[in-house]
């Protein structure tokens, strides 16, 4: 049980860590209201692009912390 236990834990810390980089890497919700204050003009195409990758990112948070939960209950019945 002590090799599934350590390739649990590495897995854990992996995940982890892609975690904070993924939630850090998304931009601020309050971005699209100082932007609007500002007066800084933004097309529309760019715009579309980063919401796309909002929209990735976000996906990717939901996928690797629900990644996280599970090797989190698995090293807990370990």
């Amino acid at each position: 049980m002590d090799v599934l236990e350590t390739i649990l834990v590495i897995l854990e810390a992996l995940c982890s860590i892609a975690l904070i980089v993924v939630v850090l890497l998304q931009s601020g919700k309050e971005s699209g209201l100082s932007k609007a204050l500002s007066g800084s003009s933004d097309s529309y195409l760019n715009k579309n692009k980063n919401r796309g990758l909002d929209q990735i990112l976000a996906s990717s948070t939901k996928w690797i912390a629900a990644v996280w939960i599970l090797l989190t209950l698995a090293l807990n019945l370990v």
